[in-house]
């Protein structure tokens, strides 16, 4: 940690986990929780919880789970001590100097070193454009309608076709071979020193926040690549990062322009369009779609108009689709790419263009019927049912009924027909998928206690359904189980149901502790949150919340602690209910440390000892006086 333990929890509890979230998501309170629309996946039935008593939040949907601070790093793609840094401004709260390690200082100084080596190369790079040896790639980038107001703005550059040149200026001003190294612009082997960008544009990539994370360079001639990237390094992810973010997050706009590469992006803001956007010569991924989620809830893709593009746009549209974000398709042909059509048509005539963008998922459609000859009567069968197992890909029934009607409407295909296609399409893939999948598909069935169980029911013709995800607990019908997630066995659902009992009524601690260890816990992660959820309500009190900021640095492990917190069987029902409920975990537990011990037991005096605890577990009357 880059801050004391006792300045983290300050911060954490001067944020209430409540008022931040509901600054990035509507939320409304239903029962003792709040919920809403999770923000880190795709959904229509709210299943992102927010507990003010436990100080977390969960999505019951896709896992994601943690505290305040977790919530600050995932949605706003920042480490943990900057997170930390957010909410204490937020807070109004003056940090004190950050406290490290000395691991954590050789890597604090490291990555500052970095982003100086970065911020010095692109200064060297803009220089050398300027000079006698940068004038192939300065006439490249003038032909290109880049004047130098544009490459002062965009930071652009040359890098020398002599060898080691940027090495040695870096050496020059200081920097050792190690950081060099790990700035991703020098290899450095037994052999010697080579610069990794020789006789290219030089294209810096920049962070959120404006900061030289990474370069880009376009080959000057024949050379290959044509484009190549900076290696992966401690400060440039490209799963993580979208060039020219740092300018359209103050477009203002209610949607991005998602281009292929630098120059698209560079030519629309240019020409006013400063809300474009492009992955850094990757695929688009799913982490690029959530960080795009943070900023607009549309996207209009731009991609180029040859096969490249198309299949790049196809790739990405179930991608957006997947995380909510509505996506449409902007045709440029007879032009290939933005910098040709602006150059064409001008500005006026894209942002006619953006104006009739398609949706993506009827461009989909029109893309497979390109595909077959409609005048051939068996091709026009073909194209029809692909288009129904493309439609069955929605499993909310309203609006695949409408994707069904604009389908129908714009091929010409009855659309009784195709909606009978669609069914029955729809019916047969439900009854082949496999056992094991089924879970997923299931209905959430109601017992009368309250509790949930998965019932498996058939797909008839025009009313399957999809459960992707189920319910959330405050609807009152569903349990917090999400869809696809293994269901735990009964020890360790107990397990989870008496820490999430225990964080909602630290009060029943001595109570508990009378009759359950946190040693008689099997599952490991369990047995560490109780031990010190044990410890720290002794120790004058601790939330869920605070305990989660123990796992800040393990995310996956976070969200399991998380999820064990909101197991919450427990809550809403009556006192006496809850504590009869907690009782029978109690017993359960017990049961299952006895078996675990009988298992390993190798003495027939031990065994029968476990024996007698087990019978005696039978009797055990647990009694609860808080």
């Amino acid at each position: 940690m880059y801050y004391s333990d006792d300045v983290i929890e300050e911060v954490r509890a001067r944020n209430d986990i409540v008022d931040v979230i509901s600054s990035y998501v509507s939320l409304k309170k239903k029962g003792a929780n709040y919920f809403g629309l999770c923000p880190f996946h795709n959904e229509k039935t709210g299943s992102f919880s927010v507990s003010p008593s436990k100080q977390i939040f969960y999505c019951f949907g896709c896992g994601a789970g943690g505290n305040v601070i977790s919530f600050i790093m995932q949605y706003e793609n920042l480490s943990f001590p900057e997170a930390v840094r957010f909410l204490a401004s937020r807070a109004g709260m003056s940090l004190p100097d950050q406290e490290y390690s000395a691991e954590e200082k050789r890597e604090h100084d490291l990555k500052g070193t970095l982003l100086e080596i970065n911020k010095a190369a692109a200064t060297h790079f803009y220089h050398l454009l300027y000079t006698r040896e940068g004038a192939a790639a300065l006439s490249y980038l003038r032909k290109r309608g880049l004047d130098d107001s544009a490459i002062r703005h965009f930071g652009l550059g040359y890098s020398s076709r002599r060898p080691g040149e940027l090495y040695r200026f870096l050496k020059e001003r200081g920097y050792q071979d190690s950081a060099l190294k790990e700035s991703g612009l020098i290899t450095i082997e037994e052999k010697g020193a080579r610069d990794k960008f020789w006789n290219r544009a030089m294209f810096p990539i920049l962070d959120v926040n404006s900061r030289v994370i990474g370069f880009g360079g376009r080959v000057l001639g024949d050379g290959e690549p044509k484009y190549l990237n900076s290696p992966e390094t401690r400060l440039f992810d490209k799963s993580r990062n979208l060039y020219g973010l740092n300018f359209a997050k103050n477009s203002r706009k209610d949607f991005f322009l998602l281009c292929e590469g630098y120059m698209d992006v560079i030519t629309l803001q240019l020409a006013g369009f400063t809300n474009a956007v492009a992955s850094l010569g990757t695929a688009l991924t799913s982490r690029h779609c959530l960080i795009l989620k943070r900023y607009v809830r549309h996207v209009v893709l731009t991609y180029d108009s040859d096969g490249a593009g198309i299949n790049a746009a196809k790739r990405a549209i179930p991608l957006l689709r997947e995380v909510g974000i509505d996506a449409r398709v902007l045709t440029m042909k007879p032009k290939k790419d933005p910098d040709e059509f602006i150059r064409a048509y001008g500005a006026e005539g894209y942002q006619k263009r953006i104006d009739e963008a398609k949706n993506a998922f009827l461009w989909e459609i029109d893309q497979i019927a390109g595909q077959h000859s409609l005048e051939d009567p068996a091709e026009k069968t073909a194209f029809y049912r692909e288009a129904a197992e493309k439609l069955t890909e929605f499993s909310e029934p309203l609006e695949r009924d409408n994707y069904v009607q604009a389908v129908a409407r714009e091929h010409g295909i009855p659309e009784r027909e195709l909606r009978e296609l669609v069914n029955e399409i729809g019916a047969r893939k439900a009854a082949e998928r496999p056992e094991e999948e089924r879970a997923r598909y299931a209905v959430p069935k109601i017992l009368p206690n309250g509790r949930t169980t998965l019932s498996s029911r058939g797909f008839a013709a025009g009313s399957w359904r999809r459960f992707d995800v189920p319910r959330s607990p405050a609807s009152g019908r569903t349990a917090p189980v999400r869809a696809g997630a293994e269901i735990p066995n009964p020890a360790k659902k107990s397990e989870c149901l008496i820490l999430s009992f225990l964080a909602e009524h630290p009060d029943l601690l001595p109570d508990i502790e009378r009759y359950l260890s946190p040693e008689e816990f099997t599952d490991p992660l369990c047995r560490e949150i109780a031990e010190t959820l044990y410890r720290g309500i002794q120790a004058g009190g601790i939330t869920a919340g605070a305990l989660l900021s123990r796992y800040a640095e393990d995310e996956e492990k976070q969200k399991k602690a998380a999820a064990v917190f909101e197991t919450g069987f427990l809550s809403g029902t009556d006192p006496e209910e809850q504590k009869k409920a907690a009782a029978d975990c109690i017993r359960r537990i017990k049961l299952e440390h006895l078996n675990r011990e009988a298992e390993a037991a190798a003495d027939v005096g031990v065994l029968q000892k476990i024996f007698e605890e087990k019978a005696a577990l039978r009797n055990l009357k647990i009694e609860f006086k808080g």
